[in-house]
């Protein structure tokens, strides 16, 4: 019998995403198991989540390194003690080094609030709304060493109303990440998706464009 994929979750807050991933993931435990929760904040609430859910966990202090390299060498040590198969990033806010991504090239996952390659890095749901966008949204994707700049995977799109600020947004983006970051780690586990030669591959066949959560039909679930 396959053994479940071992999944490492990097988090840096809340930890919404984690918390949809391990709900997921209990109605799924053959297919992959959280075996590591990794925060650069120790107050960060998704260290609660997964002690509450019974996952290890632990806060590295990115402000005890002397630099990045320094910092991601810790990752990189505490994630491959683990064996961990799949590192899915969830909300981590620190810039990974190139050797870091290049460790873990085809291994790590992201998901950005955005439909990239529209507004890379910070402050997308107030860039969208500043663009006069009619639709923003999130996009799941390969992480590589460019910032944001990985093969996308999933996106979905949400409309942008008049009455619209930049948290309605978020909220509404949010409910949408829910659903669709659990899905690509599925994907992921059942061997449905790889990286290779620089793209996202999907049912052995190369994703030419990203996916559509909305022609997925996916149910809403409801998280905290």
């Amino acid at each position: 019998m396959k053994q479940p994929l071992r999944i490492a979750v990097l988090i840096s807050g809340s930890g919404s995403n984690l918390q949809a991933i391990i709900e997921h993931q209990q109605h799924h435990p053959d297919l992959y198991e959280i075996v590591l929760v990794l925060s650069n904040k120790a107050d960060a609430y998704g260290l609660v989540r997964a002690q509450t859910a019974n996952i290890e966990h632990l806060a590295i202090d990115h402000r005890n390194y002397p630099d990045r390299a320094a910092f991601d060498a810790e990752l990189k040590k505490q994630i491959d003690a683990k064996q961990v198969d799949l590192v899915v990033l969830a909300g981590f806010m620190r810039i990974l080094t190139d050797g870091f991504t290049e460790h873990y090239l085809g291994r790590m996952l992201n998901i950005h609030p955005s439909l990239l390659p529209k507004y890379p890095g910070l402050n997308t749901h107030q860039k969208a709304i500043d663009a006069g966008d009619a639709q923003h949204g999130l996009s799941v994707h390969f992480v590589t060493p460019e910032l944001d700049g990985g093969p996308v995977i999933l996106q979905s799109a949400v409309d942008i109303v008049p009455e619209d600020d930049a948290e309605s947004l978020r909220e509404k983006i949010h409910r949408q990440e829910h659903i669709a970051y659990p899905l690509v780690v599925q994907w992921f586990a059942e061997g449905k998706l790889k990286y290779e030669n620089g793209q996202a591959w999907y049912n052995h066949s190369p994703l030419l464009q990203p996916l559509q959560l909305e022609s997925m039909q996916i149910a809403e679930p409801a998280v905290n």
